[in-house]
């Protein structure tokens, strides 16, 4: 991988990671239109330490505040005592599903579930999904964030496992999951970008340890410069989103989806892409 390969890896990686428009799927299909070819699984992980770093520094003082309220709840021997230790407890509920799911489905993640006509499809079928999930919101009302509770966790943390899919959107599953839930926009961004902390964190931790051969054979300094570029771009996709859904829905990315999904699904079928 050349440090020009790697720049693009990791704009594209930051850029797409917290906006609902699929990370790994643009991880997939940017390096191909360029003729790169697949960077693969193992190295779409690391670089995504890149956005990890800029999701943890984001959300630091959020971060510190659960901590100390799951601590908190623990020595007065009530979990669930206080707003702090209850959302802290929601995150680790969130994050149960993807751990199990993520591990029993590791060969087809890094296999067949890249193939680029699932990244099509998931593309376009989270699309559906998304303004289903807008409308059914709209037509119902959103809740309050004080309203939010272990079931809305689970349910959201079961939504992420969608996202070890390519072409599905961590944000993109999470968001939709809490649409359906009823949550307002900017909560439900919020809510998925610190549940993913510990979800993409593993990850990254596994494959390195699972892929050092194959990392080793790109070399640190591409590495490096993957994860740099998208930290600086993540931080910017994350700060973009949470204020832009403070007063939007989410249909622009949806629209998105769409078109580039009818754009892949052509150049699959006239053999420019596979």
């Amino acid at each position: 991988m050349t440090i020009l390969e790697a720049i693009v890896l990791g704009l594209v990686q930051g850029l797409t990671e917290f906006i609902p428009i699929s990370s790994t799927g643009h991880l997939k299909i940017v390096p191909e239109l360029l003729g790169w070819g697949d960077p693969g699984a193992a190295v779409s992980a690391v670089i995504q330490f890149g956005t990890i770093l800029a999701v943890i520094i984001y959300f630091f003082g959020d971060i510190v505040r659960l901590t100390v309220g799951f601590f908190r709840g623990l020595i007065a021997r009530a979990p669930f005592g206080d707003p702090d230790s209850r959302e802290a407890w929601y995150v680790i509920f969130a994050t149960i599903p993807i751990v199990a799911v993520g591990v029993l489905l590791k060969e087809q993640i890094e296999g067949v579930f890249r193939s680029t006509w699932i990244v099509t499809f998931q593309l376009i079928f989270i699309a559906v999904l998304m303004q289903v999930a807008e409308a059914y919101a709209k037509r119902k009302g959103f809740r309050t964030r004080e309203e939010f509770n272990a079931k809305d966790a689970w349910i959201i943390g079961a939504g992420q496992c969608i996202a070890l899919i390519p072409g599905s959107s961590r944000s993109g599953s999470t968001i939709m999951t809490a649409l359906f839930r009823r949550v307002p926009h900017d909560y439900a961004a919020r809510f998925s970008f610190v549940m993913s902390i510990p979800a993409i964190t593993a990850a990254g931790v596994f494959q390195l340890l699972d892929s050092k051969e194959e990392l080793a054979a790109i070399g640190t300094t591409p590495i490096m410069v993957g994860i740099v570029v998208a930290f600086f771009s993540g931080w910017a996709s994350i700060f973009f989103l949470l204020r832009y859904l403070r007063t939007h829905t989410t249909h622009v990315f949806i629209y998105y989806r769409y078109v580039l999904g009818a754009v892949l699904a052509i150049m699959l079928v006239t053999g420019y892409a596979k």
